[in-house]
This record gives structure tokens, sequence and C-alpha cells, in this order.
């Protein structure tokens, strides 16, 4: 079993292992550690928890933060506005077709790490040249693909709340339209897309519960027996787990009534594997290109 703590970087949702040696380290605390950009500053999300296996060679915690730490960390979010400025001139420079999106200084003040889009790969040697004269230290830029722009950049959803990839998604989980389709939702891509133009990562969320209610209600058009007769399905509320079904009386009058799934006595089962998978299906971004 290994001792490990979680420590998240800035907004980021994601939580790295890090090994807390002997420091005695509580939740919140503020910490120095080295990742693969550099020396950072984190702050610890859990501690001492105990696992069988971690994801990767832990690496110790250097030291609890003090505040000639906590004093470099501000002074470096204060020149995140300046370096931008001065990064995108450069950039205008060179008519270079990206788009800057971050700039963030390690720790110790020895490298700079630009994020950016572009739609192609962009070749900025030049511009890694002009930077590194610039701010006389080393230059990191990040290509990053749609999702993660919409990260950094922020913003609120259809919703009215914050963006998950802002708040508490760790990871981009694979979505589909499928999953919409399953969900009844409409599919128009304005109503079931995020800022990102991407399908909302939401869409993953209640999946597995759709898929198998799904399995248990009747086909559309089917013929089903209910308590007040036989009928065609007309609407299936997979939430609710209601069903609401076409009756025609002898008098040859049509109405539509609701019943609960369990009601019901249906042939035909819905099967989550005859919707298909479409053109607007998404994969995560995951193509990213880091140049020094």
């Amino acid at each position: 079993m290994a001792k490990v703590v979680g420590v998240k970087f800035n907004s980021a949702c994601k939580i790295y292992y890090f090994d807390p040696v002997n420091l005695l380290l509580k939740v919140s605390d503020r910490v120095v550690v080295e990742t693969q950009r550099g020396i950072e500053m984190g702050e610890i999300v859990f501690a001492n928890k105990e696992m069988e296996s971690t994801p990767e060679q832990l690496k110790p915690i250097i030291r609890i933060a003090d505040a000639k730490d906590l004093q470099a960390f501000k002074d470096n979010l204060a020149k995140r506005g300046e370096a931008i400025e001065q990064a995108n001139l450069k950039i205008k420079n060179h008519d270079l077709k990206m788009k800057l999106l971050d700039a963030e200084f390690t720790l110790d003040g020895s490298k700079v790490i630009f994020s950016f889009s572009a739609d192609d790969r962009v070749d900025f040697r030049e511009l890694v040249k002009d930077l590194a004269m610039q701010f006389k230290m080393r230059i990191e830029l990040r290509q990053v693909g749609i999702r993660d722009e919409a990260r950094i950049l922020g913003g609120y959803g259809p919703c009215g709340r914050e963006c998950c990839c802002i708040t508490h998604l760790e990871e981009f989980e694979r979505v589909s339209v499928k999953m919409a389709k399953v969900q009844g939702l409409p599919l128009n891509p304005q109503k079931i897309s995020g800022l990102c133009g991407r399908l909302m990562c939401c869409l993953e969320y209640e999946n597995p519960y759709y898929i198998e209610v799904f399995k248990e209600m009747p086909k559309i058009n089917s013929i089903v027996e209910t308590p007040e007769g036989t009928g065609t399905v007309a609407y299936n509320n997979l939430l609710k787990k209601i069903v609401t079904v076409r009756i025609v009386a002898d008098d040859d009058s049509v109405s539509f009534k609701e019943f609960s799934l369990s009601d019901i006595n249906a042939k035909e089962k819905m099967q989550a594997e005859e919707i298909l998978d479409d053109k607007l299906d998404v994969l995560p971004d995951t193509d990213t290109a880091k140049y020094q």
C-alpha cells in the first residue's frame, strides 16, 4: 500500500498524485512540487490516502509553500496579462494563424508556458526565439484542442451553470449522438452542443441509466396490452418509465393514455443497439503539441 496525497493546480480539475514523504499535510495546504512543466505550486485536495497501486511513478512533495512561494505565485499571476499582450504582438508580427489562450509561469520563474489553439499545425520556431529574447527564460508553446480551449477561457452552458470542464470534470469522456437519441433529446446541434461546439459532456452522465431503461421500454408503434385494451405505443418517457399508448375504441374514437411500464404487456422491446452513431459523434480532443 502506497500513501499518497492528491494535488490540483490552478483551476484545473484533474488530480495528480504525489508522495507526501514525511510531511504532515492536510486538505487546502499549498505545496511545492516538481512536474513535467517544472516547479509548480498546487493545493492538497486529499491527504494521506492509501492506494494499492498508483497510475505513475510518484514524485515527492518538495515542501509546504511558505510566504516566499505564495508571493512568487501572486507575482506570476500579475505578470500573466502583460505576457499574453506581448506574445500576441509577436504572433501578429509573424502573421501566425493561432489564438493565444493563456500564459503560465513556473513558480521559480524559469519558464513560461503559452497555450494556444489553431486549425492547423503552426510553424512557430521564429516566434519561440523572439519570445525567449523578450522574456529571458525558457518558452513552451502548447497547442490544445477545442474542448481544452473552452476549459481555459471558461463560460456558462445552456443550463445556466459554469461549464462542467471548469468546475469538476477531470477528464473528457467520449460523447456521441447515440446518447442524445437514447435520452430522447432533440437532435439539433445547437441544443445539444456546449460552448466548444462539441456535444455537451453532460450527455454521458446519465447515459448508463437511460441505456438500461431504454431496453425495458416497448418499441414505438408496437402493439401492447394495457388495462384498458390493446393499443399502439406513441411515446416513451424513460425518466418516469411511463408509456403513452394510442387506443382506438369500438366507435373508432382515438385516445392517448399514459400507463406505467409495469401495467402493460409488450412483446417488442427497444434495443439501444438499433440507434446507430452518425456523423455528429465526437471524441475528446487528445492531440496536443509541445515545443520548447
